[in-house]
């Protein structure tokens, strides 16, 4: 399971310091509703997360290779895809990233968070978490790679387990420090919230490029093989 953990990690570690999600929780916090809101999206989180895990887990189920050691060359394709789409995604934030941080531009519904019931809420952190797009295709890539290291059905869902832990440390820490420090915390948290905003098209544009060209040349050495 140790190899499982190890291939997953970067891809764990990305959907982690994905900033918007981390900027929503921050908003949601700055709420009346901040206490309960905040919980809200981080269980919409971990719902979406899991949604993702247990269907490409499914989907992936003869990814290993069997007792030959070889993985099946469909599973280079799907790596080879996923590394390009992931090269597309930054090269797209690479090119649309602001100048300045004043020039940071924040989705308009985040505008409407302090609407926002806990159902709300809810499903606000299962969309980033599941359905944003950049967070999608790196926990997949997280799910293939757990699939493919021959491992058991309980032992892909304890790496799993741990992908979420470590993807959740990012969108989890702004709700600790909240209820850790309660007023003490606003600066802090408006201080993340300005940095993440005007830094968000940079590091995401770093971050999936590194992964996807891991990707790539993992499938590359599968194809080949």
């Amino acid at each position: 399971m140790g190899e499982a953990i190890g291939q997953m990690l970067p891809s764990a570690v990305g959907v982690a310091i994905s900033p918007f999600p981390i900027v929503a929780v921050v908003l949601m916090l700055a709420t009346a509703r901040g206490r309960v809101n905040g919980l809200a999206f981080l269980v919409g989180w971990w719902v979406g997360l899991g949604a993702i895990g247990a269907v490409t887990l499914a989907v992936s189920g003869g990814a290993s290779g069997g007792s030959s050691g070889a993985k099946p060359h469909w599973v280079g394709v799907v790596e080879l895809v996923l590394g390009a789409l992931l090269l597309l995604v930054g090269v797209k934030e690479w090119r649309g990233r602001p100048r300045s941080p004043e020039e940071a531009a924040m989705p308009k519904w985040m505008g409407a968070l302090d609407s926002f019931s806990p159902a709300k809420a809810v499903g606000a952190g299962f969309v980033l978490g599941a359905l944003n797009p950049k967070n999608l295709l790196l926990a997949v890539a997280g799910a293939v790679s757990i699939a493919q290291a021959g491992i058991s059905t309980g032992q892909e869902i304890v790496a799993w387990v741990i992908f979420i832990v470590i993807a959740s440390l990012g969108v989890a820490a702004p709700v600790v420090v909240y209820f850790g420090m309660g007023d003490r915390s606003k600066h802090i948290l408006e201080s993340m919230k300005t940095w993440l905003a005007g830094n968000n098209a940079v590091i995401m544009a770093v971050l999936v490029a590194v992964i996807g060209v891991k990707l790539i040349g993992d499938a590359i050495t599968i194809l080949s093989a």
